[in-house]
């Protein structure tokens, strides 16, 4: 089965999600979650895993952090990658832990030309721990930062050229940063080097409580709003299908009303994929004669 569109697997859901028919569905877990030896939720993930294809995508890496990954953290990921053998592993562009004080956020940082070269660092190794390619997701963004010395599509394109890496493209993030930092979402979106993008999230926001629609939370407790699911058209036109997930993590819904969001991200997928078919077989158009040099 070719993974289509998918949702966050929540413990709530997991009867559902087994009996679940549709087509091309598959899940997503938080790779921390389960780095155990074993229990419920390991028990859970290999009921899941044996009837869907999963991912696993991090949140404790800290790849944008100054120290390299932890080892015992890159150990036991590496041992779920080997016991579940997922179809894709992700991870975050930020940073979320100084020494051996871990935090609860993912961080932002200067993208200069010495945290691309630490972060890519951070990546080769991961890569070789696992011994495979990982995909890095785009932030989200709530403060102007001093340092740049790339735009933020710039450094992701940096990042697949020194490490062969892919790219997660979370649009619910492109939408938010692109209004809490006043740049235009779809130039983002046209920037980014289309053959390293290798899934897509779409999640939900919400305005903050103090400042409103001037400044948005990357929540993951709403639906998916309008605004998001037409960056996602427009960068499914430009790049072709992507496996898609709808992310959920908060003010969880029924899982029926998880999978309405799902298909119709399925549903967009099928219409695109369809659009590039038909123009693939389309025949090429004929050549106009070469027209005579002047004065013959």
């Amino acid at each position: 089965m070719d993974p289509t569109a998918g949702v966050g697997l929540k413990a709530d859901h997991v009867v559902e999600a087994l009996a679940s028919p549709a087509a091309g569905l598959w899940f997503e877990v938080h790779a921390e979650n389960y780095m155990v030896a074993g229990g419920p939720r390991v028990a859970m993930l290999t009921a899941i895993r044996a009837a869907r294809p999963v991912s696993l995508h991090g949140v404790g890496l800290s790849l944008a952090g100054a120290a390299d990954p932890e080892h015992g953290h890159l150990r036991r990921l590496a041992a779920l990658v080997d016991r579940f053998e997922p179809f894709l592993v992700s991870e975050h562009l930020a940073w979320s832990r100084h020494g051996d004080t871990c935090f609860s956020d993912l961080l932002p940082f200067p993208r200069s030309n010495a945290a691309l070269v630490r972060v890519a660092a951070n990546i080769n190794r991961t890569q070789d721990a696992l011994g495979r390619q990982i995909l890095v997701e785009n932030p989200s963004l709530y403060v102007q930062l001093d340092g740049h010395d790339f735009g933020e599509p710039e450094f992701l394109a940096e990042l697949v050229q020194r490490t062969g890496c892919g790219l997660l493209i979370d649009v619910n993030n492109v939408h938010v940063s692109a209004n809490n930092m006043g740049y235009d979402p779809l130039a983002y979106l046209d920037a980014l080097p289309a053959q390293a993008i290798g899934e897509i999230h779409l999640g939900g926001h919400t305005p903050d409580p103090e400042h409103g629609g001037a400044l948005l939370i990357d929540s993951h407790d709403a639906p998916v709003a309008d605004p998001v699911w037409a960056l996602y058209v427009h960068l499914l036109a430009r790049i072709g299908p992507r496996p898609t997930l709808i992310e959920r993590d908060d003010n969880l819904p029924p899982f029926v009303e998880l999978m309405a969001e799902r298909n119709r991200a399925a549903d967009i997928l099928a219409r695109i994929g369809a659009r590039g078919a038909q123009s693939r077989d389309m025949p090429a158009p004929v050549p106009a004669p070469a027209l005579a040099p002047a004065n013959g």
